[in-house]
């Protein structure tokens, strides 16, 4: 079995880039053909790169299915490695080129519900107020959308609610508060006002939910099952805050979303029903990569983010004195 600085030694000094291009191809088509085809390379040649591989490190890095070529787990480390130093790569060139164009940098940051609605944007204004030129781009999505592309080196943060062990892995996480989730609707709901609101009492009404793999839908659909095995007569599955706010004010449908971002509403066309859930608290934070250090621009937003959280704390503080 070859050990740790073994591995390491010939991974600096025998794998290529255009080697790790090849492998890339080949685990995104499920082939080897059409892989050698997109790089412009015969099939032999691809072929033979493959073999060489798997002879230097001693692993087998694809097996052959009647579904095409499916990478090994020796295969998917090598994959996702390289998918890590492309994205490195191009960070740096675009850090290169926004220095050479006068700008101070670049984040691109993934964020979930509970962070898009007050926690990013005021951290998102610090950073600006300190760093004008700064070029930030925001992508929306689940967890299970953003973790992936945070180890794959295409996002420097993830802020929102902290995800689950599963997601934990070669991650840091910088908790910021804690979050609970909330029954929304829009202000003149006919549940609004009514004294002592129970489950059955919803029962009538459509839902707005998260996507099937998401936590706060299977905490969801576990509730429901223990309601009886309730089914909503109407069902649309959303994370956007915009449409969910759109499809709440327009009709008597129900969401259960991040009280932080259900907050933006208050006093507008949004309000919560008085009916606690039994899931969705839970802390809110940054999720960054533990193996790399994070660039200049987006150590800045981690501090923004975590000045903010505590000026959210110390007014929460206040006001309850």
């Amino acid at each position: 079995m070859q050990g740790h600085a073994q591995i390491t030694n010939r991974v600096i000094n025998r794998l290529k880039l255009k080697q790790l291009r090849l492998l890339i191809a080949v685990g995104r088509h499920r082939s080897i053909l059409h892989a050698a085809r997109e790089l412009n390379l015969s099939q032999p040649s691809a072929t033979k790169v493959i073999k060489d591989l798997e002879i230097d490190f001693d692993v087998l890095l694809f097996e052959r299915t009647n579904r095409g070529v499916i990478p090994t787990p020796a295969g998917d480390a090598l994959i996702r490695g390289g998918q890590l130093i492309f994205s490195q790569i191009g960070t740096t060139a675009q850090e290169l080129e926004d220095i050479a164009g006068g700008n101070a940098g670049r984040i691109v940051v993934g964020t979930l519900l509970a962070a898009s609605a007050q926690l990013l944007p005021l951290a998102i204004g610090q950073v600006l107020a300190q760093r004008p030129h700064l070029a930030i781009r925001v992508i929306e999505g689940t967890n299970e959308v953003l973790m992936p592309r945070l180890r794959a080196g295409e996002l420097d943060l993830v802020v929102g609610r902290l995800p689950v062990l599963r997601h934990r892995a070669d991650l840091t996480q910088m908790p910021l508060g804690q979050g609970r989730v909330a029954l929304v609707v829009r202000a003149g709901h006919p549940l609004r006002g009514k004294d002592a609101l129970t489950f059955d009492a919803l029962r009538p009404y459509g839902w707005v939910l998260p996507p099937p793999d998401t936590t706060l839908r299977r905490q969801i659909d576990q509730y429901f099952v223990t309601k009886g095995q309730y089914v909503p007569p109407v069902m649309v599955e959303s994370v956007s805050f915009v449409t969910n706010r759109g499809l709440l004010a327009s009709s008597d449908m129900i969401c259960a979303m991040p009280a932080e971002a259900a907050g933006i509403a208050e006093g507008d066309a949004l309000v919560e029903l008085p009916l606690p859930l039994p899931f969705g608290d839970g802390p809110v934070g940054a999720s960054f990569r533990s193996s790399t250090s994070l660039p200049p621009a987006a150590a800045a937003l981690l501090e923004a983010l975590r000045d903010v959280a505590d000026q959210s704390i110390n007014a929460s503080d206040n006001a309850g004195k």
